[in-house]
């Protein structure tokens, strides 16, 4: 038997401390708020929020708009945001009580609420401690981006930072830690979790309720997750969270209470999931059981899991009555394409379907080594005792490219970064030399120059064993310099640089006998000359930084205007030249296809093959369509739509590349004079669902859900695999707001398979994509094109009508087919395609329902052919993202 999951006594479990229950070790941070007398406790959750003023000091306290906090619901904890309009990275430093190898939850949330009147949500990058987390990508005013991690510090401190990737000022609404069991969610290679989905299934509250402490007594949010071809049971009943000694993941019983199984025509349920990113390539994959329904004696639930067609746990699943099972691995998952799809698959001996209750998919981040957390702290003392303001945010020394201004590092490599230089040079300092600098074991040169210090030398800088430049003119030191210091300073180990000292014991020479007294405290020429090198070296670079760094400033200022729509995929994606273009394409020589928008070119980049689409620069409307495409590819990623490799923009060379198919268009395949390959029906069923899958994905895995608007046939391709993805995504459009019915828009798409009612009102809605997509599956049946030219420009919707009106369905199925073919099936893809097309938009199903029939309609064409068992047939369920919407007033 497999390491499915860890094995722990219960003795064990009951010894281990368990946090949250009184909120101990909680932090809760409302960012924004006043830091006097703004302290609160959420009505609904009883936990305890204070102001942010104690872990950050930069920032502006800002406060949402009243339009969105008036018209929506609304935490109090999201009224409220911390903006950064300065500097490209600012930190918040949480301490927690446990500090380094303990386990905590943190939770970071946005809402932009169009707090400062321009109505652009931004879009930046989040990282903890020194490593990337995620980037935030906000797409309207009202909705909320949550993001949580599961993370070991290695040091005492943990920074949560915000990064500014010129797309708009970071701003942060809530942070959260909740301190875990260090035995929970467990990993390798001290890997952090970074939350990918957590949802409650089965549950019969509304999408916008979740689940959270005190139900969940370490305050990880369950978002409800509810499908409508997905059957739900429940039970008032308090299910044991410790059920088998497995309980250090506790889910809490209100979430493990309710779940979902299929239909029971169906003996599998299937849920699959592509990364955010093509970096999130890495899952931990949490599932959840218990059963809620009382069996009786000669009925069992029994299934087994897999993973890709993997076996993902050995041995069959019998989830126990209101005991919570869990099953998950300690090591990542991967997968060759990036797909990822669970099955749970009903035994041949089990009387009932498979069920599951609740699930966590997290992602892995490999974590670098930070700055010693002996320098972070003394770093931090010297910071607060002198009250600097400069803008020292997160680790002092990680990355390079944010090391603390006035400091040098050593090349950390494998190791904790360790600090070797400090400049505080006119910096303001009074009172005496801070104690703290000892603790900078590892220092070689020292500037305290030009301030206001006070008080004697101390002796403890003597003993800094690496110490050779130590710069203390310019400030109001009393008493005499330690023997050590000078004797450092005659050996020549130390360049010594200090003013001579008044007060009782001017003389230096009382410790260390001298030959002439100017030697004894005047550096030598040559320390001198090298203290001069180094800072002008220093500022030197410090001059080509800003000038560097004004210039593309300048340069992103001048691009802004035509550069805002298409930021979001050069973010993300790979850029290649236009060289490397012409290279790729060998000077253009295939031509694969063309449009409004330009030319599409075959193409090689390394061993893959790819299509290069080239904006014509003659196209003012194929411009729009060709920024829409990038723009929507570059933020969805899902196995039945096609995507992104990466993008051209030189001048005025404007191209995206994306993945080849091999097999090209649907549309070549059906036409009988083009093709003498005649698809079957299995593989027409599966083309049709697999583009189903791509639509339904823009219609209810996205949010804010988005309409394509161009559905037919030609924008339907075929990989090597005869596998189907929706291509061609110029005309795209997103609702507004998740609650409305519909948009008004300027009416677009392809004759044939535009939808009547759109044509007549510009009112489009997600019915308007059935309409064609019920065209396309009329294509498929029948190989006919949508206006068929020979019959006076009949439409495809009146030929199959009048056939069927005859009873006769065989001869509306392609004739190629030579009737290879279960009738039942042709009926009911038949009937599903006529529901579609139904003139009455609220008449036509939604794409949930189509994916589900055609799921329905597999089964028997696959039993007729024996091409593969119908045990791994099943309800899918798909995962959405992160983004959410509060509920409307």
């Amino acid at each position: 038997m497999g390491v499915s999951f860890i094995l722990f006594c219960c003795c064990l479990a009951l010894t281990l401390p368990v946090h949250g229950q009184d909120q101990s070790g909680f932090i809760s941070i409302d960012c924004g708020i006043p830091p006097q007398g703004s302290n609160y406790t959420d009505k609904t959750t009883g936990i305890r929020y204070t102001s942010d003023a104690g872990f950050v000091d930069t920032g502006e306290s800002k406060a949402i708009s009243s339009a969105v906090r008036n018209n929506y619901i609304l935490e109090q904890q999201l009224f409220n945001v911390r903006s950064f309009p300065k500097g490209a990275r600012n930190c918040y430093g949480l301490r927690p009580e446990g500090g380094r190898g303990n386990k905590y939850l943190i939770r970071a949330s946005f809402l932009y609420g169009n707090y400062d009147g321009k109505n652009q949500p931004p879009q930046f990058d989040l990282h903890i401690g020194v490593d990337y987390w995620d980037t935030v990508l906000l797409e309207n005013s009202f909705s909320i981006w949550t993001n949580e991690i599961i993370h070991v510090p290695s040091t005492d401190y943990i920074y949560v930072c915000l990064v500014n990737i010129d797309t708009g000022t970071p701003f942060i609404s809530t942070l959260e830690l909740r301190p875990l069991n260090i035995l929970m969610y467990p990993t390798t290679n001290g890997s952090s979790l970074s939350y990918f989905r957590r949802y409650d299934l089965g549950s019969t509250a509304d999408k916008y309720q979740v689940v959270r402490y005190k139900d969940d007594v370490y305050d990880r949010m369950w978002k409800s997750k509810n499908l409508d071809y997905l059957w739900k049971l429940n039970t008032t009943k308090t299910i044991d969270s410790n059920g088998d000694g497995h309980g250090l993941l506790q889910p809490p019983s209100k979430v493990m209470s309710t779940a979902a199984f299929p239909n029971i025509s169906y003996d599998s349920l299937l849920f699959s999931w592509e990364p955010d990113s093509p970096s999130d390539d890495q899952f931990y994959i949490y599932l959840y059981f218990a059963e809620v329904e009382v069996l009786k004696a000669n009925e069992t639930r029994e299934f087994y899991i897999y993973l890709n067609d993997q076996l993902f746990y050995d041995d069959p699943v019998v989830p126990q009555y209101l005991s919570t099972f869990p099953v998950y691995r300690d090591f990542p998952h991967e997968s060759s394409d990036g797909n990822f799809e669970l099955s749970l698959r009903k035994t041949s001996t089990s009387t009932h379907p498979p069920i599951l209750n609740a699930i966590e998919l997290y992602t892995a981040i490999q974590l670098h080594s930070q700055t010693d957390d002996i320098d972070v702290q003394a770093m931090m003392s010297i910071k607060s005792v002198y009250g600097l303001t400069r803008n020292w945010q997160g680790d002092p020394c990680v990355p390079q490219s944010y090391v603390w201004k006035g400091l040098n590092c050593s090349d950390n490599g494998a190791r904790p970064a360790r600090i070797i230089s400090l400049d505080l040079s006119s910096s303001g300092l009074n009172g005496e030399i801070a104690p703290y600098i000892s603790s900078l074991t590892m220092i070689q040169s020292l500037d305290l120059s030009n301030n206001s210090l006070t008080g004697q030398v101390p002796g403890f800088l003597s003993r800094l064993t690496f110490l050779k430049l130590l710069n203390l003119k310019g400030n109001n030191f009393t008493g005499s310099i330690p023997a050590e210091l000078l004797a450092k300073s005659k050996d020549g180990s130390l360049s010594l640089s200090i003013d001579e000292i008044e007060g009782e014991n001017t003389n230096p020479c009382q410790s260390i006998p001298c030959e002439k007294k100017k030697k004894s405290i005047v550096v030598p020429v040559v320390a001198s000359a090298a203290a001069l090198c180094l800072l002008l070296t220093t500022a030197t670079m410090a001059t080509l930084w800003f000038i560097k760094r004004r210039k593309r400033v300048v340069r992103k200022e001048e691009d802004a205007e035509t550069n805002q729509k298409d930021r979001s995929f050069e973010m993300k994606n790979r850029q290649l030249t236009y060289s490397e273009v012409l290279s790729i394409t060998n000077n253009f020589q295939r031509v694969i296809g063309k449009g409004g928008f330009g030319t599409v070119y075959h193409g090689y980049l390394g061993n893959s093959q790819v299509a290069v689409k080239m904006l014509s620069l003659s196209s003012v409307q194929g411009y729009k369509e060709f920024q829409a495409e990038a723009d929507l590819l570059s933020c969805v990623r899902h196995k039945n739509l096609t995507s992104l490799v990466g993008y051209c923009k030189e001048g005025t060379n404007i191209g995206i590349i994306y993945e080849y198919m091999v097999n090209g268009n649907l549309r070549r395949h059906l036409q009988a004079d083009r093709n003498s390959i005649v698809l079957s029906w299995e593989e027409r069923i599966r083309i049709a669902m697999d583009a189903a899958q791509g639509l339904e994905y823009l219609h209810h895995g996205c949010k804010p859900p988005i309409i394509h608007r161009d559905v037919k046939s030609t924008n339907i391709l075929l990989n090597e695999n005869f596998q189907a993805k929706l291509s061609d995504f110029g005309l795209s459009k997103a609702f507004p707001t998740e609650g409305g019915s519909h948009v008004s828009t300027i009416v677009a798409g392809t004759p044939g398979y535009l939808d009547p009612e759109y044509c007549a009102s510009n009112r489009l809605n997600e019915k308007s994509d059935v309409y064609s997509f019920g065209i396309v599956l009329m294509e498929i049946i029948t190989s006919r094109p949508p206006i068929l030219r020979d019959d006076e420009n009949i439409h495809i919707i009146d030929w199959v009508s009048s056939n069927l009106a005859n009873g006769d369905i065989k001869s509306v199925v392609d004739p190629r087919l030579q009737g290879d073919f279960d009738i039942n099936c042709v009926w009911k893809a038949v009937e599903l395609a006529m529901t579609c097309v139904s003139g009455n938009s609220t008449q036509r199903p939604n794409m949930n329902f189509v994916v589900t029939e055609l799921r329905g309609c597999l089964p028997t064409e696959i039993a007729r052919h024996g091409t593969e068992s119908i045990d791994s047939v099943g309800v899918p369920l798909y995962l959405e993202s992160k983004m959410s919407l509060p509920m409307m007033r």
